[in-house]
């Protein structure tokens, strides 16, 4: 039977030093938005902590997401992942191949049974019965549900896993899938979970959620898509560098003109950053440089579900609701673009939730009409805009 190794044991054998630790610790605990008062319990913790086996699995993805995490820089928190967790599968990172990997993945499953925690970064075909792809002549399908038994919790990495992401665009030809999804549908067994999207999703992210996991036997606190708040529970523009110059209406109408230069606001040119959660804009890449919107390019709004399939990457969300409101005479398709009008210019002051309002929604479009909210004065809706956004309110109502 191996002897079970913790996290502070592993750390000196690495030479790091408590210091480095504590350091480490105090990363996390920001990051993950923990109270003063719970610093202590996490270090302790984490030191104490046993190092979880850990299951990764890859199916449809381009390996951008295991990239975005080894190449992040050194020495501190995301390199640390591979220090207080033991890898034992990786289908890119592991060194053996053949019957010596699936080898590897079945003892550690046998050995951890009920404790290990399987991370999941793809989208998972289940068109025609799998067959678009497999893995040891078995399909990705059957592999993560054999995984999925023995998982204490499971961990989607990258928007393939979350949401189905670029491999389940229309017409989604194989039928990719995202883990949730099954899960709903009972094709998999329900376990904990967490999503972690982005196309890739931030380093930081990963290595925090797994902290929190190892300190505290619990995911932090999750929104509805099982989403971490304290990463995903702003969007991209309420914390947006640019954000003033969107304030002010100084807009970029071409990557090369003078408004580009001068690092105006990007949403002219297409940025998705009002409908778009994540913490792109406050923990960035490349140790913490700069972000897409601050290199100069609009947000695509990858860790939405069916991000792809909404297009328009260089098309302002006002431009799309237009063409929503032409080329879609359904209902369905007006109440969608109704509730990007209502994202995109509401939530920074009210509720996600319309639902909530005091008011019944066909009352909050006829003061919208009438005028009469001086403070509302600023959002200049055409008499189309209006009609969709009383469709989505409408369909709001409990």
């Amino acid at each position: 039977m191996p002897v079970l190794e913790t996290f502070e044991a592993h750390l000196s054998k690495k030479g790091i030093s408590r210091r480095s630790f504590l350091k480490f610790c105090s990363a996390i605990a920001s990051l993950l938005a923990l109270p003063p008062d719970a610093f202590p319990a996490l270090s302790e913790r984490l030191r104490q902590a046993i190092r979880p086996t850990v299951i990764w699995l890859s199916f449809q993805e381009c390996t951008g997401c295991t990239e975005s995490l080894t190449r992040s820089h050194s020495p501190t928190i995301e390199e640390l992942i591979f220090s207080y967790i033991s890898l034992d599968y990786h289908h890119t990172l592991q060194a053996a191949s053949g019957e010596a990997a699936e080898n590897a993945r079945t003892n550690a499953m046998k050995k951890a049974f009920g404790q290990y925690l399987l991370i999941v970064d793809g989208s998972i075909p289940i068109g025609d019965g799998g067959v678009y792809s497999t893995i040891a002549g078995k399909s990705n399908l059957d592999t993560l549900k054999e995984c999925t038994q023995g998982a204490a919790a499971i961990i989607a990495i990258g928007s393939c896993a979350c949401f189905g992401g670029l491999p389940a665009a229309s017409p989604n030809p194989t039928g990719a899938t995202g883990v949730d999804e099954l899960m709903k549908k009972g094709i998999i067994e329900n376990k904990t979970l967490v999503n972690i999207p982005g196309c890739p999703p931030l380093p930081i992210a990963i290595s925090s959620v797994i902290a929190h996991f190892l300190a505290f036997k619990r995911f932090p606190a999750l929104d509805e898509l099982h989403r971490p708040l304290s990463i995903y529970g702003h969007t991209i523009h309420e914390r947006c560098s640019r954000y003033h110059f969107y304030k002010e209406e100084k807009f970029a109408q071409h990557f090369d003109d003078e408004g580009a230069h001068k690092g105006w606001c990007l949403y002219k040119l297409g940025c998705k950053g009002p409908t778009t959660y994540n913490g792109c804009s406050v923990y960035k890449w490349n140790q913490s440089t700069s972000n897409p919107i601050e290199s100069g390019h609009p947000c695509l709004g990858c860790s939405e579900p069916t991000f792809w399939d909404k297009g328009g990457f260089y098309q302002s969300l006002d431009d799309i609701l237009l063409t929503h409101k032409i080329d879609n005479e359904s209902t369905g398709s007006q109440i969608e673009a109704g509730q990007y009008l209502y994202e995109d210019n509401c939530t920074f002051c009210h509720s996600t939730n319309p639902s909530e309002f005091q008011a019944s929604p066909d009352k909050i479009v006829e003061l919208f009409r009438a005028g009469s909210i001086r403070s509302h004065s600023r959002l200049k809706f055409s008499n189309d805009q209006m009609n969709i956004l009383d469709k989505y309110l409408k369909s709001t109502e409990k």
